[in-house]
């Protein structure tokens, strides 16, 4: 007795839809071969499967092969999407998306266990402001992006759950210079820093940077706002004010100054996602399942 999948997948098309003429629109076939299709399966299995009335309904027979050509066509689907997972480790590019901090604070470690673990793929980083790499992964310019704080995934073809790769949970602290007298410290309220003037960046950080004043009860309001972090870093430097950096920033802060953890805590999510509403490129869900295998520590901002 030889099935076939295309009559099973016809089958349960018809079944599904209700009726011939919706299934064969459904599978981008003709009526006559989606019926056709049907009819094999019931010649090679010598018993009918549907009783073809107003409204359709299925055989006992029917009822009984129904599940059985589910589970075969799930596992069929399931090869044809592991193969070609497996094939996106063979080659394939991604241009991946994030903001300075990231490309300099995270993405190296990434990029070392990425060349290791997926050597086919060919990873093209492009570098911007928070806005710019969520513009880029929407309009189809990136691929993929690592992302703050993202919402859920929604569309098909994407991985369930939270839609994406947690890379690191990032705490904000204060940017001091290293004789600032609270240097020393372990932890200090963001009411200490109330006399210095505050030098931020305008960009995604800033909303954070809000919220841990308005959770102190404190009035936000900076001296100076920079684009450049190595404007801010040098402005630190020169004792003109403090900030307040995510943790990430931490490579990149020269041995003069010093980031103290702040209270109140307030973190926000990098995460690694392929586009919202539309299915990711096998390439992006092979690098986002990856990071789970990353070595311990590797993708912590800590």
């Amino acid at each position: 007795m030889a099935l076939n999948l295309p009559q099973l997948r016809a089958f349960v098309a018809v079944v599904d839809a209700g009726g011939f003429g919706t299934a064969a629109t459904e599978l981008g076939l003709s009526q006559s071969a989606v019926s056709h299709a049907v009819a094999s399966l019931e010649r090679t299995l010598a018993a009918p499967l549907i009783v073809r009335s107003t409204p359709l309904r299925t055989t006992a027979l029917g009822d009984t092969v129904l599940p059985h050509a589910r589970a075969a066509l799930a596992s069929t689907d399931a090869i044809v999407d592991a193969a070609a997972r497996h094939e996106a480790t063979t080659g394939g590019t991604v241009r991946l998306a994030a903001t300075p901090t990231v490309c300099q604070g995270l993405l190296p470690s990434l990029l070392r266990h990425w060349s290791e673990r997926l050597p086919g793929i060919r990873i093209r980083v492009f570098e911007g402001s928070g806005e710019e790499t969520e513009a880029w992964l929407a309009s189809a310019a990136a691929d993929a992006a690592i992302v703050v704080d993202p919402p859920p995934a929604s569309g098909p073809g994407n991985p369930p759950a939270d839609g994406g790769a947690l890379l690191a949970t990032d705490p904000f602290l204060a940017l001091l210079p290293r004789d600032h007298p609270l240097a020393g410290e372990e932890t200090i309220h963001v009411a200490d820093l109330a006399d210095d003037p505050l030098i931020l960046s305008p960009n995604g950080c800033e909303r954070h940077i809000r919220t841990i004043h308005r959770l102190a009860g404190e009035e936000y309001s900076p001296a100076h706002r920079v684009r450049d972090l190595g404007t801010l870093i040098s402005m630190v430097q020169a004792g003109l004010g403090v900030s307040i950096l995510p943790e990430v920033s931490r490579p990149l802060v020269p041995e003069d100054l010093v980031l103290v953890r702040i209270t109140p805590h307030h973190t926000r999510s990098l995460v690694l996602c392929g586009p919202q509403g539309r299915p990711w490129p096998p390439a992006v869900r092979a690098l986002v399942e990856s990071v789970g295998r990353l070595p311990t520590g590797a993708n912590s901002a800590a």
